[in-house]
């Protein structure tokens, strides 16, 4: 009798085990990180196309990048996506954006976070000008190793700082700035993304909502501003009410986290890195620069072109504040294109309509 109740024990624990590594397979399946290839109609990989990891070694620290294209004669186009610490890849793995169609497309990320993670670097080292210097290194690499004097740059949220402040200072690498989602003065954005959340949920009733905003008022203290911008709140009422991320993204965790532990381009390691790249991250100066930067006061100009991306209805980089500093901003060229469908990431929300005015770009 003592010897059935063990064996069952023993089977009963080994079911439990087994499917517990079932799940963990399906959550966060195996991979060698390898990226999908480009084929053709036959399924042979495409003449000419690339699709690869690969390491820039810069003042002692490898950054890491995704590269992509169908054809490598494309001009080149460097993403400085969000974050930091989040991989624009990420989104590229599950809003496909077409961009490799048109452009040699290289996804960097940042020192310190996701692919360039190394748990040595010191985070009070991680400065703008750190950040800077990172880009004109790539930028000359992607140069130099696909043979084009100046290749394009776009910025996507945090990145838009970082591309504006680099094409600023270094103009004559670039052929022109595509500014998806452009942060231009964040407090002021961030109080109209709180007015108008508040409304909403007034609106529809929400008590328990309008609650917690109005125990949090951010005009108030430096403190309750900050509290309020590290919460949780402020992420679920902009993904509740489809003006975070994307218009879709009813979460981050279920919209971002559990996705990055399954994709697949990315190995084990990898998407750990992700991770503790993200919470490093909040201690960089250069998050901090980037939450207190003002562009109607820091960027009257540019001497390259300078086209907007800007999804209706973005509050995290608030629409209305975006209009607002195209309208500011002289360059040799300006265009400012509203995504109808979109949130805080419209050339992937509406990958169809981006396609067609980078088209228009490159053909004018």
């Amino acid at each position: 009798m003592q010897r059935k109740r063990v064996r069952k024990m023993i089977i009963g624990i080994l079911i439990f085990v087994a499917v517990l590594f079932l799940a963990t397979l399906i959550i966060f399946p195996p991979s060698r990180g390898k990226l999908p290839q480009f084929y053709d109609e036959n399924g042979n990989v495409l003449e000419n196309s690339l699709a690869e990891k690969c390491y820039l070694n810069v003042d002692g620290d490898d950054l890491g990048m995704i590269i992509m294209a169908k054809d490598i004669s494309n001009p080149v186009l460097l993403v400085c996506g969000g974050g930091p610490g989040i991989p624009e890849y990420l989104m590229e793995d599950m809003y496909p954006s077409f961009l490799a169609d048109k452009f040699v497309v290289c996804y960097l990320e940042y020192r310190g976070t996701g692919l360039s993670y190394n748990s040595e670097i010191k985070a009070e080292d991680m400065t703008t000008e750190r950040y800077i210097s990172d880009i004109v290194s790539v930028t000359e690499y992607l140069s130099e190793r696909f043979g084009q004097q100046k290749i394009y740059i776009m910025g996507h949220s945090f990145g838009t700082y970082i591309a504006i402040k680099t094409v600023q200072q270094y103009p004559d690498y670039y052929n022109a700035y595509f500014a998806m989602s452009q942060t231009c003065n964040q407090k002021e954005s961030e109080y109209l993304a709180y007015d108008y959340m508040k409304s909403q949920y007034e609106e529809i009733g929400n008590t328990q909502m309008v609650k917690k905003f109005t125990e949090c008022p951010i005009r108030e203290s430096e403190e309750m501003y900050s509290k309020y911008f590290s919460s949780s709140l402020r992420d679920t009422a902009m993904h509740e009410l489809g003006v975070g991320t994307t218009r879709d993204m009813n979460s981050v965790i279920t919209g971002i986290f559990f996705p990055s532990l399954r994709c697949t381009a990315y190995t084990w390691g990898e998407r750990i890195n992700i991770w503790s790249g993200k919470t490093a991250s909040r201690e960089f100066p250069v998050v901090e620069d980037s939450i207190h930067f003002n562009a109607f006061e820091e960027v009257s100009s540019l001497h390259i072109p300078v086209y907007f991306f800007a999804g209706k209805y973005d509050y995290t980089c608030c629409y209305e504040l975006q209009y607002k500093f195209y309208k500011h901003i002289d360059a040799p060229r300006k265009e400012f294109f509203t995504f109808e469908n979109s949130a805080h990431s419209p050339v992937f929300e509406e990958p169809e309509e981006a396609t067609n005015l980078f088209e228009r770009i490159l053909d004018a």
